[in-house]
């Protein structure tokens, strides 16, 4: 059976690129300036737990592959999770820490449908002090798209005898549309008393 570790992720300003500045006005138009300072401060925390635990996990990185919530399909994905980690990206930062420890980066969504995921953060940002889930027309069919072609990703990439991270927002629903022979996790499940993601030579 294949084995599948789905990891909670929040963005960090550094992953919303030119989106950032936007988005932190947004937040502190809505929230104010301490909630803003708040959410960075929560932010890094999940970030160093979740860093904690996935290099503490019980395998060899060498047969893992790293599938990434927003990362397109483009033969250049190394490249954009350096500069993101450059740029002060938790997310990008243990991605490459991964990659450098062995483990196999894949470019995850189809390119085409995350153009149309910013187009809409773009609109909603242009219309409310910030993202509302639901709210946009599109919202429930494209993140139903994008679930749909990220669970086809990892079943046609991920062998036997490997693990795969999935770094996943919230609001996605990945889990239920991958095949029965890919056994999934969560990254804060009691791991350590499961038998089956085993240290594997």
């Amino acid at each position: 059976m294949r084995q599948l570790i789905s990891i909670p992720m929040v963005h960090t300003p550094a992953d919303l690129g030119s989106q950032r500045e936007a988005a932190r006005q947004a937040y502190i138009a809505r929230y104010g300036v301490e909630r803003w300072h708040q959410h960075l401060e929560v932010v890094t925390q999940l970030w160093h737990r979740i860093r904690q635990r996935v290099l503490a996990l019980p395998v060899d990185f060498t047969t893992v592959r790293l599938y990434q919530d927003g990362l397109p399909r483009c033969g250049h994905e190394l490249t954009i999770v350096e500069t993101l980690a450059e740029a002060g990206s938790s997310n990008h930062q243990l991605l490459l820490e991964l990659v450098n420890r062995g483990a196999i980066l894949m470019g995850t969504e189809d390119p085409a449908l995350l153009v149309q995921e910013r187009d809409r953060l773009r609109q909603q940002c242009s219309a409310q002090p910030t993202p509302v889930a639901g709210e946009h027309p599109l919202y429930d069919t494209l993140i139903a798209q994008r679930d749909a072609d990220i669970a086809s990703r990892i079943a046609l990439t991920l062998t036997e005898g490997e693990l795969g991270l999935l770094f996943i927002g919230a609001l996605h629903r990945v889990a239920p549309r991958l095949p029965k022979d890919i056994a999934v996790y969560g990254l804060f499940d009691d791991l350590e008393q499961s038998t089956q993601v085993e240290q594997r030579p």
